[in-house]
């Protein structure tokens, strides 16, 4: 796996990467980070780098970009970072009312905001705690400016980068910017907003505002760099493309005979199809309802694990066609996703015509990791196609291509063999290309670059 940035640095240590050796201080009766000097810094090892990371989503919410961060993080501390997370409550998915406000979960310090669950099953409630969020979020950077040497934000709310470019013009706070979508782009796609009108056009002014003054910008896959770089030629020497992934150590492929997760929801006769995560407005669901109805008489389930826009959708289409293939169940915490992932025999990875660019689904890497095969559903153009054919882990289909899927489908079923041989190329493919440490590695060398003046 190469990461597309400027020639890199050495970065052999703090010293090499041209920052001072620091540690954590209590000060006044709060915890604060300090710069050590050389006389003060005997104990213990010291850092590399002093990271704020600032996103909406982390656990115990069951948003899949929490769950990426949390893992970045604690790869992130292991390599000698001193890392800070700036959160918001549970409002995506989540069992309970709340999480500690500041907890420390091994060297990583959390901080959640308390202004995050306002209507957020509504578009409009998401918009209003995007924005609650981002304003505690500057008012965090304001009393802590001088604890960081590199911020590092998410599209998740997409105001954050609002705050960080703010941040840096009134402050001097360096920043990088993670993308995980792209708006206006989005909105567009999705008919929300034209093209034309003034709010997506002044949005755009910003992102190439946010963008020029960004240290550097992550994106998760080559197409979104491409569309960024057509929207704002001028940065393309400082967009890094890094890739998501999943955990092999965690995620392993597990037997349906031998998978209480399997058991428990009778999974293990049946092939299984799976879908799990976010049925979301970006993703394609409709050619998966339309394989499955042609496949309705097979002995093949359809599962789909979570929750979203376009799920009441598909409920209330399946029930129209009168189909009893399909299976639905809530969002799995984190300790299940093993079980739950691997209680399948086909992995379901969709992208909505035209979102291809603009979004990345993180659920592949998991998918990958449980030896699965993965069906992809997306435009012919799609780097998810791309990657399936080079890690020879299973195959892409044009949206609308229900027949050609229901064929792929139906043949696995028939050849449990070919299926296996598929779902073990991909799990090798992953393991050597996307685990936690690889892609940690590529965070850090793209932060300490941004760090260093």
């Amino acid at each position: 796996m190469v990461v597309e940035h400027p020639p890199a640095r050495k970065t052999g240590g703090p010293e090499a990467m041209g920052l001072e050796p620091t540690h954590w201080r209590k000060q006044n009766g709060e915890e604060r980070l300090a710069k050590s000097s050389s006389a003060e810094s005997s104990p213990g090892t010291p850092i590399a780098l002093r990271l704020l990371i600032m996103t909406q989503f982390f656990p115990p919410d069951f948003a899949a970009t929490g769950q990426l961060i949390e893992e970045l993080v604690k790869q992130l501390a292991s390599q000698r970072v001193d890392v800070r997370v700036f959160t918001g409550q549970p409002g995506y998915a989540f069992e309970k009312e709340k999480a500690p406000q500041v907890e420390t979960d091994g060297q990583v310090w959390i901080k959640r905001s308390r202004m995050t669950q306002l209507f957020s099953n509504r578009l409009l409630g998401k918009v209003l705690n995007g924005v609650l969020f981002s304003l505690r979020a500057i008012l965090h950077l304001i009393r802590q400016q001088r604890q960081y040497d590199i911020v590092l934000v998410t599209t998740a709310p997409p105001f954050l980068s609002v705050i960080a470019y703010l941040a840096n013009r009134l402050l001097g706070i360096r920043y990088v910017c993670l993308l995980y979508d792209l708006y206006p782009d989005i909105a567009i796609e999705l008919n929300i907003v034209e093209e034309t009108h003034p709010i997506a056009k002044m949005w755009r002014y910003i992102n190439r505002k946010i963008w020029r003054r960004a240290e550097n910008i992550i994106v998760l896959s080559t197409s979104m760099k491409q569309r960024i770089v057509g929207h704002c030629p001028d940065i393309e020497g400082k967009v890094s493309v890094i890739h998501s992934w999943a955990n092999p150590e965690k995620i392993v492929p597990i037997a349906k005979a031998d998978n209480w997760f399997a058991k428990t929801h009778n999974l293990v006769d049946p092939f299984v199809v799976m879908y799990s995560g976010n049925m979301g407005r970006c993703h394609d669901i409709d050619t998966i309802f339309a394989a499955a109805k042609q496949l309705k008489n097979e002995p093949i389930l359809f599962v789909c694990i979570g929750g979203g826009a376009k799920q009441s959708h598909l409920l209330e289409t399946i029930a129209a066609e009168g189909l009893n293939n399909f299976l639905f169940l809530p969002y799995q915490p984190k300790s299940v996703l093993p079980y739950s992932l691997t209680a399948c025999d086909l992995a379901l990875v969709s992208v909505s015509e035209g979102m291809q660019s603009l979004v990345a689904p993180s659920k592949l890497y998991p998918a990958m990791a449980t030896g699965r095969p993965i069906a992809a559903i997306c435009p012919p153009d799609s780097y998810l196609g791309a990657l399936l054919e080079a890690a020879k882990g299973g195959k892409a289909f044009a949206n609308g291509e229900s027949e050609l899927l229901a064929d792929f489908i139906l043949s696995l079923a028939n050849n449990r063999a070919s299926a296996t041989q598929l779902g073990e190329a991909g799990r090798q493919y992953m393991e050597s290309h996307f685990t936690p440490e690889l892609i940690a590695k590529q965070y850090l060398q793209v932060l300490a670059q941004a760090a260093k003046p």
